[in-house]
């Protein structure tokens, strides 16, 4: 959720998910049963636990795990851990902003002052802007609009040294908007690509100023319940994780023990519709199954989500395409909050997804994530398993 931007992380139907689950385990030490690539993922300073789930083409699902999910009591993570998805929350957000446009509630290229409430579409008519920031550029990160989590002491805050002390504040969008508008923004709108937590604070006061509703409400009545994705949810401003879960770290700042601090618990209305999404792997990979199967989106839409010649190919909306050296596109997102970093990504007919997540907010390695891609994604001969070969780095 901090604006580490999405992409170059990495160079950047509905699924049932109700056959059984083939479950592998490794130690992550010299116990292991066979090596993973999650096994990579973990790190014993800085990466307690790492897991993934993938399902391929025929609906078969295998969950792997390395590491643990609590370092006081040794478990291991569960694929029904509840966890902070951060900026997956970005995918969900975009998911009922098309439907809308879909509904013709809304047209994509609005400027977006026709649809927030009247302070905020006032504060961005007074921002020093020549032209107006539309719905599109919002969606896609060409709006030019300053990241909120670009400000140097809100960062520290939230995210940095100052964490242990303001981790339970509350932060209203008001604020966080305020905050945003006192910089001087990146660009004129629709000029470049810049990753931007602004965009989809600003994108969640539009769904409640075209619906009545809040963007969390919608997201359920829309996305979450119809899909049954009973382990996502939206938690406002409740500081706790549901159960079941395993405990989430952070290798810097106050309070470490082992050298590692707890970050479980905190106010995450910091991230509002930008990053406060709360869900499970298996719901992730549900819900990008759904959306890249067209179970959400009309094909137009679907099509629009994709486009990515606003961004020079390196975003749609809501969705960012990763381009492997087999010469397979995935689309999918990731996310990150204090505590916690995930990916999903998806075949582009959702056919094949594949979601991974660690329960840190250390860096993991590029070649790990890189290695864990291809050997879901690259098949050795067109139709077998894929090997782990093939990634340079």
């Amino acid at each position: 959720m901090p604006t580490r931007v999405a992409f170059p992380r990495l160079t950047a139907a509905m699924a049932a998910l109700s056959c059984a689950v083939a479950v592998s385990v490794t130690t992550g030490g010299g116990g292991a049963v066979a090596r993973s690539p999650v096994e990579d993922l973990v790190s014993e300073r800085t990466v307690p636990g790492a897991a993934e789930l993938s399902q391929d083409t025929h609906g078969a699902v295998r969950f792997t795990t390395a590491g643990v999910a609590d370092v006081a009591t040794g478990r291991r993570i569960l694929p029904t851990d509840r966890f902070r998805a951060g900026s997956i929350t970005k995918t969900f957000i975009a998911t009922v902003v098309l439907q809308l446009a879909a509904e013709h509630r809304l047209d994509l290229d609005d400027p977006a002052t026709a649809h927030l409430p009247a302070g905020a579409a006032a504060a961005l008519r007074h921002s020093g802007r020549d032209r107006p920031v539309t719905v599109r550029q919002l969606l896609g990160h060409t709006s030019g609009l300053f990241s909120y989590t670009d400000d140097r002491a809100f960062f520290r805050r939230v995210f940095g040294a100052g964490f242990a002390a303001h981790r339970y504040e509350r932060h209203t969008a008001g604020a966080l908007l305020r905050t945003a508008l006192a910089h001087p923004a990146y660009g004129p709108p629709g000029r470049l690509y810049r990753y931007s937590n602004t965009d989809y604070l600003l994108l969640g006061m539009v769904i409640r100023q075209v619906t009545g509703h809040s963007y969390a409400a919608e997201a359920r009545r829309r996305v979450i319940t119809p899909l049954r994705l009973t382990g996502t949810s939206f938690p406002g401003l409740r500081t706790t994780l549901p159960a079941p879960h395993g405990r989430a770290y952070s290798p810097s700042g106050p309070g470490r023990a082992g050298g590692l601090a707890d970050v479980t618990d905190l106010n995450p209305s910091a991230a509002g519709a930008a990053g406060e999404l709360v869900s499970t792997l298996p719901d992730l990979n549900r819900f990008f199954a759904a959306l890249l199967g067209g179970a959400l989106l009309p094909p137009a839409q679907l099509r629009a989500m994709r486009d990515t010649s606003a961004s020079g190919g390196r975003y749609g909306l809501g969705l960012f395409p990763v381009r492997l050296p087999c010469h397979r596109t995935v689309w999918g997102h990731n996310g990150e909050i204090n505590g916690s970093y995930v990916q999903s990504l998806a075949t582009a007919d959702g056919r094949r997804v594949v979601s991974y997540r660690v329960n840190s907010d250390a860096r993991i390695p590029r070649t790990a994530e890189a290695k864990l891609l291809s050997t879901a994604f690259c098949p050795t001969d067109g139709t077998g398993p894929a090997d782990r070969t093939g990634w340079t780095g």
